[in-house]
């Protein structure tokens, strides 16, 4: 093949596919953009920043201290919580879904309950905390290539291999042939090297929204949390036991079942 053929189509398919890497580029940085901003307004709200991160900061432990902290609720020093007599007064509440949701549980109990064992069995509170958890928007990603750029990766990977044998094969004759199977080759290389350039371009190791949620989870921790460190340290040393104690003990919330003696009926002989 003569090196001015190779040399007319190796350039500028060279050209175009750059061309059009630059409008892929342009694009992925508005997605990134979009999806900044489409979080905003979620990640504004401390407890949907928590979401996802690891105990002891995640949004359950941050509403037992926003709780506590408000005088809704008490904890004693086995973790047992308790509503204190303001948890009734309709002009305290809590003022976010997640917290009325662990209050609601407690004074839907009957008994004192630690944080473990509202998590682990309480089937209301986990109800509230899928429906806050599916109050957040679909994330955007970043997937494979589609069927159609599949398909254009393939022709170009064939275009690339069929100029590689032409252009093994030339014997240029004069300068002008020369410079034109020089040319031809440089095409070739840069669009070997298109192929980084794309995937860079279109956001290969971007998942689109998660890179937001995830630079909000390895944030500061809960404002709640903060205080309750500050202002309380030993009840926030006791909310941390009361979310590692989940066995139902005598603790279950229920009505605790007398005794004969505790009833004053008469005793076994013996």
């Amino acid at each position: 093949m003569h090196a001015y053929a190779l040399a007319s189509v190796a350039v500028p398919v060279t050209a175009a596919l750059y061309g059009a890497t630059g409008v892929l580029r342009v694009r992925t940085a508005a997605l990134r953009r979009s999806a900044l901003d489409r979080w905003a307004a979620v990640l504004a709200d401390p407890y949907q920043a928590a979401l996802g991160r690891w105990w002891p900061n995640d949004p359950v432990q941050a509403a037992a201290a926003r709780l506590v902290l408000d005088g809704l609720v008490t904890v004693n020093h086995r973790g047992n919580l308790s509503p204190a007599p303001a948890a009734t007064d309709p002009a305290r509440t809590p003022g976010h879904p997640l917290p009325e949701a662990l209050l609601a549980a407690l004074l839907r109990r009957s008994a004192p309950a630690t944080l473990g064992s509202l998590v682990l069995r309480d089937a209301e509170f986990e109800a509230a905390r899928r429906e806050f958890w599916s109050g957040r928007p679909e994330l955007l990603t970043v997937g494979e290539p589609g069927g159609r750029a599949r398909v254009g990766l393939l022709l170009l990977c064939a275009e690339m291999l069929f100029y590689t044998a032409g252009l093994m094969s030339l014997q240029p004759d004069g300068g002008a042939e020369w410079t034109a199977a020089w040319a031809a080759w440089a095409g070739l290389i840069a669009q070997v090297i298109w192929f980084r350039v794309y995937d860079r371009s279109r956001g290969a190791g971007w998942t689109g929204d998660a890179d937001a949620v995830a630079a909000a989870r390895h944030g500061t921790p809960h404002p709640a949390l903060q205080a309750l460190d500050v202002r309380d340290p030993e009840a926030f040393r006791r909310l941390r036991v009361s979310r590692l104690r989940t066995r139902r003990g005598r603790n279950r919330g229920r009505p605790r079942r007398r005794t004969p003696a505790e009833s004053g009926g008469p005793l076994s002989s013996g």
